[in-house]
């Protein structure tokens, strides 16, 4: 094997001993559980936009993103929208790279890969900043239920013709809103690429975390996931990602198109 070849086995190995050692993921999620009471994802911003989000799934995404080079990303939960301009600026150096390997000159308002956010709140000095941003030529913004109909409808239409697809779903975190986003969105999502559910996370902690949420442990992501994944054999839960992470809000939450 060359250098490079041993490198990554070498990765391979560090992954499946991070994935075998309980003791660390343990201390992973009582790391996240802790944190948690100082908001840490809220302190990051992407581009000079609000990201609320772990650094690590940050990362997490752009590996995904290289791997896959998807030319459409749907994103259910906008906020501040510091998610949907990262997703944008993965997307044009995806553009700028394939411009210079082949000796092109790229107009960066001219690209065919975008970013949809859909949000049933966008508010409006949120969409004005996201608007005003170097990245807004790449994002459609949908403001209203990511399950209604008339939504849903939307964002298929839009995603006519695209050949590879990535979703990230992050709005309601409740079992029922998730395992809708799942059966509206996860048909969109191409062999080899990923719908990615955030805050998977609710369910391995503490039920008092929530007070005030309509979420809980036994109502989350993860249980939309497990039922999910029951009727949907195409997809199966990349481990190899969160065991990488360790710091992740996506246990069991990276789900890949095999087919």
């Amino acid at each position: 094997m060359n250098p490079h070849e041993l490198f990554q086995e070498e990765v391979k190995s560090n992954i499946k001993g991070l994935g075998d050692d309980q003791d660390m993921q343990a201390l992973s999620r009582v790391w996240i559980r802790e944190v948690a009471r100082h908001k840490w994802a809220y302190n990051f911003s992407w581009l000079g936009r609000p990201a609320i989000q772990f650094p690590n799934d940050a990362w997490g995404l752009q590996e995904i993103i290289w791997k896959v080079k998807p030319d459409l990303i749907i994103e259910t939960g906008i906020a501040h929208g510091g998610s949907l301009i990262f997703s944008a600026s993965m997307l044009a150096m995806l553009d700028l790279c394939e411009a210079i390997e082949s000796g092109q000159i790229l107009d960066p308002k001219n690209s065919s890969r975008k970013v949809i956010g859909i949000d049933i709140d966008i508010r409006s000095h949120n969409r004005e900043a996201i608007e005003a941003h170097p990245m807004a030529s790449r994002i459609t913004m949908l403001e209203g239920s990511s399950v209604s109909e008339d939504i849903v409808a939307q964002v298929h239409k839009l995603a006519e013709g695209y050949q590879s697809v990535l979703v990230c779903l992050d709005s309601n975190h409740t079992h029922d809103h998730v395992l809708a986003e799942l059966n509206a969105y996860a048909k969109l999502v191409t062999p080899g690429s990923y719908c990615i559910v955030y805050d998977t996370l609710i369910e391995d902690m503490p039920a008092d975390m929530f007070p005030d949420r309509p979420w809980c442990p036994g109502n989350s992501p993860k249980t939309a996931v497990m039922e999910f994944l029951k009727s949907n054999e195409e997809f199966f839960v990349d481990k190899d990602i969160q065991h990488k992470l360790q710091i992740t809000v996506a246990v069991d939450g990276f789900l890949c198109r095999s087919k």
